[in-house]
């Protein structure tokens, strides 16, 4: 009895070898997708300008068609403020661009225009802030697609005492928290980036 069975498993195995033996021409599967890694820099990195913005320091471009006279280019003043002809004071301070597109085609339709057109456009944006362990902290103009790294490199480079794995980054002014960045993090205009000093 115990032989059949030593017999019939024997066979079993025999024929399992068989069938494996037969794919083995085949390409072998193709591999699992790897999920790509996080950005570097953490949530600050998956920031963009299409949602910036505006501040005291901005300049930007109003275009209302067909009213060249009511068109012009605007600096934002220390309360994010400016003045158009005809309606007077804007508060552009925390508005996207599409925002204040709207407010000034509100503003527009008090008595004024039926159906304003208004387009805005950020000519030149307010500048950004380094400090810590660079040669020359200050403040910089900022240019659109910066990042960390592009600001230290503005900044004169690191100073001898500088950690240079990774950085402080407050956005929304000085009274905001900060938090840790990598070097190729995106910065926006008015944040403030520190470098800090490295622990020998």
């Amino acid at each position: 009895m115990l032989g059949r069975i030593m017999r019939r498993w024997l066979a079993f195995g025999a024929l399992l070898l068989v069938l494996t033996g037969c794919g083995g021409g085949s390409s072998p599967p193709p591999p699992l997708p790897v999920a790509a890694p996080a950005p570097p820099g953490g949530p600050a990195s998956e920031l963009s300008t299409s949602s910036y913005r505006l501040g005291s320091g901005d300049r930007v471009r109003v275009i209302i068609f067909r009213h060249e006279d009511l068109s012009g280019e605007f600096a934002l003043d220390g309360a994010g403020n400016f003045a158009m002809p005809l309606i007077g004071e804007i508060q552009a301070y925390g508005l996207t661009t599409r925002e204040l597109e709207q407010r000034i085609a509100d503003k527009l339709k008090e008595g004024y225009l039926v159906e304003p057109q208004v387009s805005v456009e950020v000519l030149s944006y307010r500048p950004f802030y380094i400090l810590g362990e660079v040669k020359s902290p200050g403040s910089y103009q900022y240019v659109n697609g910066m990042t960390v790294l592009n600001g230290v490199a503005l900044a004169g480079g690191f100073s001898y005492r500088a950690k240079q794995s990774d950085f402080l980054l407050q956005r929304g002014g000085s009274n905001t928290a900060s938090r840790p960045v990598g070097g190729d993090t995106p910065i926006l205009p008015g944040d403030i980036i520190t470098v800090q000093e490295r622990f020998f």
